[in-house]
């Protein structure tokens, strides 16, 4: 049953993580996926931008088929309880709950031991946007943003598309995800290859940037000092208004249940990018103590979904 495995696969990470040993043994499902994109960058993104669209779109054809009959051919290796626990921890690669809090956490105990500096070099490892020009308050801005939109596409989405279509489903998304990360950018290089990767990754995601809103949204029922109005008012009013079309749900609904005005124009490689604020309204001057608020709401969201996945797990079993 696709939820048992996607639950089970949330308990595993949720417990283990990616242990550092197995990464240098073996590496990581991101580092493999990684290496055919690259190979197939340089060899297809060449020509006239009609041809490197095309070539971007045969990668991501080619890429999403490998992936996904990959996965879904290890999970289904092994019969009965083994093979469940075998899938559940080849699934348990592809969500990133545990590795997401502690990169997001670091960057509290960056700014709280080391000060700016510090916060700016532990913000930089997961974010694109250019450290030297935050503050501290943008550092924890970038903190906050960074938590919200990659519970949607690192933990909501794989785990959604593992208990629809199974570590298949789960494998070929977290493929298309990782294509638009490094190839889905609107530079001269990117714009026409990661066209097809850009527009696939805002289609896959879009479920669940909106179904991670909502955990947020009753998430901040449950958390003293959250606000569940002041997340479902964010969401109304400024998640379309995001560049994103994914994005700013989660970011709003983040945003209005703490009381945060995130995004905004941003710089990215010495540039500024205007963008609409989630949270208008909102405390802009964000510290270490905010960060773990946030922590606090993402974790119980998380517990959520798994509740919810649990709960079908009971009704259809």
């Amino acid at each position: 049953m696709p939820a048992l495995l996607a639950l089970a696969a949330m308990l595993v990470e949720g417990i283990a993580g990616y242990p550092d040993g197995l990464f240098r043994r073996v590496g990581h499902p991101v580092v493999w996926i990684g290496r055919p994109i690259s190979t197939l960058e340089r060899r297809w993104n060449r020509g006239s931008p009609r041809r490197r669209r095309l070539g971007g779109v045969a990668m991501i054809a080619v890429l999403t088929a490998v992936a996904g009959g990959a996965g879904a051919g290890a999970g289904a290796l092994l019969p009965g309880t083994l093979g469940l626990v075998v899938a559940a921890c080849l699934g348990s690669s592809l969500i990133a709950q545990r590795s997401l809090a502690a990169h997001v956490r670091a960057v509290a105990v960056a700014l709280e031991t080391g000060g700016l500096a510090a916060g700016r070099e532990a913000v930089s490892r997961i974010v694109g946007r250019d450290p030297e020009a935050l503050d501290e308050a943008g550092v924890a801005r970038a903190a906050v943003e960074s938590l919200a939109e990659n519970f949607s596409d690192g933990v909501v989405a794989p785990v959604a598309w593992m208990a629809v279509a199974g570590l298949g489903g789960a494998a070929a998304y977290k493929a298309i995800n990782t294509a638009d990360s490094m190839v889905g950018h609107r530079s001269p290089r990117f714009q026409a290859f990661g066209w097809a990767a850009a527009r696939l990754d805002d289609l896959v995601n879009l479920p669940a940037s909106r179904l991670a809103s909502v955990l947020l949204v009753a998430a901040a029922a449950l958390v003293p000092g959250a606000s569940p109005a002041g997340a479902a008012r964010a969401i109304g009013r400024d998640a379309r208004r995001h560049r994103s079309p994914n994005a700013g749900w989660p970011e709003a609904a983040m945003a209005g249940a703490l009381g945060f005005a995130l995004a905004g124009p941003r710089h990215y490689g010495g540039v500024l990018v205007e963008d609409a604020v989630m949270g208008a309204g909102g405390r802009r001057e964000l510290g270490p103590a905010d960060i773990r608020r946030a922590l606090r709401l993402y974790w119980v969201a998380d517990a959520l979904l798994a509740a919810g996945l649990a709960g079908v797990v009971i009704a259809t079993g």
